[in-house]
């Protein structure tokens, strides 16, 4: 009884650390965007099975991604206090299990996408992998502080995969989507590069508070949350989205900009960190709201 408790817990722990190298949370919020740009792009409700079969593939690829973030970033995790204790980092996971995993299930999701939505949705998944595990995690990540900006592209591009695994197209209206989610990175990282900047350096992972100091990155974040209010009123502008999502972008918006401005100008202990969480909310929300907005547009 007891061996069969103790192989349980195990094979229990064993799951939990696959799942955790997925990255389930950034997992949801690419969804989540994701489905909204699926939601968009028809003037009425898509068809649901084309839908889940667009989430799961999509799913399975960017799970993939994280999956091989987790072997390739394994040496600068265990200089982390963030991320020392990941499984790969820790070895509880081996590297080639782990990228064993990320092919069986990245390519299950390339297949999904392929066969059962359509090959220009599954070129694009797969091209964001490649730019997120490979492009930004192996090279830029490493070699210039402008990182996650360059890099910020592949991890905004699902609004535009939920729009093509939808109708097949690229179509510039989705573009207005990833504008939002590609000026958003920028700031949401350097919150927490700077509440973390003393695990960066001594990563040495060139993020903007490493090279040129906390002063800059402040500015730069302060400059990105205006750029960021300014395009979250895209989507009303160009009339995909009515008065609902105006007021929460107008809202959700000013707060950040409001963080951003102090911890430019009166900083305090945690509040970088309040900042990188709060953006996680924000972008959440903001694309809820997105959603909500278009559903009372179609039925109210």
């Amino acid at each position: 009884m007891l061996n069969k408790q103790a192989y349980t817990q195990e094979l229990v722990s064993i799951v939990n650390d696959y799942v955790e190298i997925t990255k389930p949370k950034v997992v949801l919020l690419i969804l989540l965007t994701a489905l909204v740009g699926m939601m968009l792009a028809l003037p009425t409700l898509p068809d649901i099975g084309l839908m889940l079969m667009s989430l799961i593939g999509i799913g399975l690829l960017a799970s993939a991604a994280a999956a091989i973030n987790h072997v390739v970033d394994y040496r600068i995790d265990l200089l982390m206090a963030r991320t020392y204790n990941r499984p790969v980092a820790k070895g509880r996971i081996g590297q080639t299990n782990a990228m064993i995993f990320a092919g069986i299930i990245g390519s299950l999701g390339y297949l999904i996408l392929g066969l059962m939505v359509n090959w220009l949705t599954a070129h694009l998944t797969l091209a964001s992998l490649v730019g997120y595990a490979v492009i930004y995690t192996l090279y830029l990540k490493r070699a210039t502080p402008q990182n996650i900006v360059i890099g910020g592209l592949a991890g905004a591009m699902p609004p535009l995969l939920g729009w093509t695994a939808i109708t097949n197209q690229i179509d510039p209206n989705a573009f207005l989507l990833v504008i939002i989610v590609f000026t958003w990175t920028p700031p949401h990282f350097w919150a927490l590069a700077i509440h973390r900047e003393k695990d960066y350096a001594k990563a040495k992972i060139p993020m903007l508070p490493v090279t040129h100091g906390k002063a800059f990155t402040k500015t730069m974040i302060v400059l990105y949350s205006i750029l960021l209010f300014v395009v979250g009123l895209f989507p009303w502008l160009f009339g995909l989205s009515g008065l609902l999502y105006l007021m929460s972008a107008v809202l959700l918006n000013s707060y950040f900009l409001y963080l951003a401005i102090q911890l430019k100008f009166n900083e305090y202990d945690g509040l970088a960190y309040k900042l990188f969480k709060f953006s996680i909310s924000h972008l959440m929300v903001l694309f809820i709201a997105l959603l909500v907005d278009h559903f009372m547009m179609l039925y109210v």
